[in-house]
């Protein structure tokens, strides 16, 4: 089995045995299971299991990556990330839901997370820069600054459009610098706030 291979089977065994109603409150338990995002408070939801799936494969995630993600929500993709990456920082604008988040993923034994409550459209400078990105809320525009904290040869992936729609894109970094997008389809987020936000 090439290595590719291996790591996609990978994801996926830990995909089917990540219990996802860990990472929801207790009246949307029994919900967990179902393949579409339920809410997680404060206008945010947790996105529907497949496409954490999808997104995480598309990522190319190995041992030595040091992973900026925007967007922690429930912590359901970051386990994703921390399980498959060497490093994952994390930033989560909401302060109930950062800690929540931080507690379910210590309580699973996760030591590889750091974690921050600050507007994610800064990314986060100090610990850049990140040989992956991943944003999990739909900006109206691709942000500069998080791209500036991409390493070259790295890759971020994100949605961008209105709030009715929006194309997930792949963004490649070359050694130059230079930005290649590809489109990985259409997806429904939740708005990035701050200054690459809808408005």
């Amino acid at each position: 089995m090439s290595e590719n291979n291996s790591l996609e089977a990978d994801i996926y065994e830990f995909f089917l045995k990540l219990d996802r109603s860990l990472f929801v409150d207790r009246e949307f338990q029994n919900l967990a299971a179902k393949d579409h995002p339920l809410p997680i408070g404060f206008n945010q939801t947790i996105s529907q299991p497949t496409l954490v799936l999808y997104m995480t494969l598309q990522l190319d995630l190995n041992k030595d990556c040091r992973v900026l993600e925007i967007g922690t929500g429930s912590g359901y993709q970051t386990a994703f990330l921390a399980e498959f990456a060497g490093q994952v920082y994390t930033v989560e604008r909401i302060p109930e839901l950062a800690d929540k988040a931080r507690k379910r993923l210590q309580s699973l034994g996760y030591d590889n997370i750091s974690f921050q409550t600050a507007d994610g459209s800064q990314g986060w400078e100090e610990f850049a820069p990140y040989d992956r990105i991943m944003v999990t809320a739909a900006a109206g525009k691709t942000p500069e600054k998080l791209i500036q904290q991409l390493t070259p040869g790295g890759k971020m992936i994100i949605p961008v459009g209105p709030s009715y729609n929006q194309e997930l894109f792949m963004l490649t970094k070359n050694e130059n610098q230079q930005i290649q997008k590809t489109s990985l389809g259409e997806v429904r987020f939740v708005e990035f706030k701050g200054e690459y936000g809808w408005k």
